[in-house]
């Protein structure tokens, strides 16, 4: 899959696609509704698929001093659109004068214009433009008059509501990554490049790969049980602690995954880390052993959890 820019011109063989057109941070239950509806006219019309999505975030543009709250960076965003069957991923980058833009000129000068899009899907909430004046009632009323047509996709609902991007982050942030997983269709996954810390992990027989949260939403501190995509793509388990380490002076917010059965330098490299399940809070211990025991029976229960979890 190719990653256009708004900023460039869009190759040719991609003019008249169908754009799916969104946020799509997490890319959820919902979005893959909006993104398969606008695969399938693709496929029927027999035209490309181009999946549309917003770097920064507006929150982030317009609210800088927000708290972390990124579901997925665009490199897994763009993994994600792949695996769906999109053939390109365009980026928008969001800035004041894109919003302040008047959504009629951004339908016939950007989409239909400079895009040249045939068609696009959004879900029925999305809004655009000055004001967030745009919706899809506008796309469609102005997609006419520049033989662009828009089709608009309705939320997604379990049994207890509409799923979005919100109720993700609340499961998160109360450390139920099963209710996160659910609406997901796959577990939260953090991506980072492994970096150096102090060692003491290896020291007492847990060494384990120290990655930044990033833009990452914060999800409850504590222990879990965790999968991990490794360079080269081999799949390993582990428990992970996230948070400031309590035990340890000064705090440091760190996720560290220690990889059972695995033994390599990963230091400099970019691996994935699965939130699977939540085992318990971040606690302070009086000793170094009394840490060390706990770490041992957060594993055994990590690696028991895991195990039920896997298919027969």
């Amino acid at each position: 899959m190719i990653r256009l820019d708004n900023t460039q011109p869009i190759p040719g063989d991609l003019r008249g696609a169908i754009l799916a057109l969104g946020n799509f941070d997490g890319f959820h239950r919902g979005h893959q509704a909006v993104v398969g509806e606008a695969l399938a006219w693709a496929r029927a019309e027999k035209r490309p698929c181009i999946v549309a999505t917003f770097d920064p975030h507006p929150v982030r543009v317009f609210q800088p001093d927000a708290a972390p709250f990124r579901l997925t960076t665009l490199d897994q965003r763009q993994d994600l659109f792949a695996a769906a069957g999109a053939d390109a991923m365009l980026v928008f980058h969001f800035t004041r004068a894109m919003a302040a833009m008047p959504a009629e000129d951004w339908v016939r000068d950007v989409i239909a214009g400079e895009i040249g899009a045939a068609g696009v899907v959004t879900g029925e909430d999305f809004t655009f433009g000055k004001g967030r004046a745009g919706n899809p009632d506008l796309l469609q009323r102005i997609g006419l008059s520049c033989g662009l047509a828009a089709r608009a996709v309705a939320a997604v609902h379990d049994a207890q509501g509409p799923i979005s991007s919100s109720r993700i982050r609340a499961a998160l942030q109360a450390g139920d990554c099963e209710t996160a997983t659910a609406l997901l269709t796959r577990p939260f996954t953090m991506r980072g490049t492994v970096q150096h810390g102090d060692k003491l992990g290896r020291t007492i027989g847990f060494p384990t790969a120290n990655i930044d949260a990033g833009h990452y939403l914060r999800p409850r501190y504590g222990i879990y049980a965790v999968t991990g995509r490794l360079p080269g793509g081999r799949a390993v388990i582990g428990a992970a602690n996230f948070g400031i380490r309590p035990s340890f002076d000064p705090p440091k917010e760190l996720l560290e995954p220690y990889f059972f059965d695995f033994s390599g330098d990963l230091y400099g490299q970019e691996i994935d880390v699965s939130f699977e399940h939540f085992l318990r809070g971040e606690a302070k211990f009086d000793s170094l052993d009394a840490l060390t025991e706990q770490m041992a029976r957060d594993c055994d229960e990590a690696r028991a959890w895991l195990g039920r979890k896997q298919p027969a």
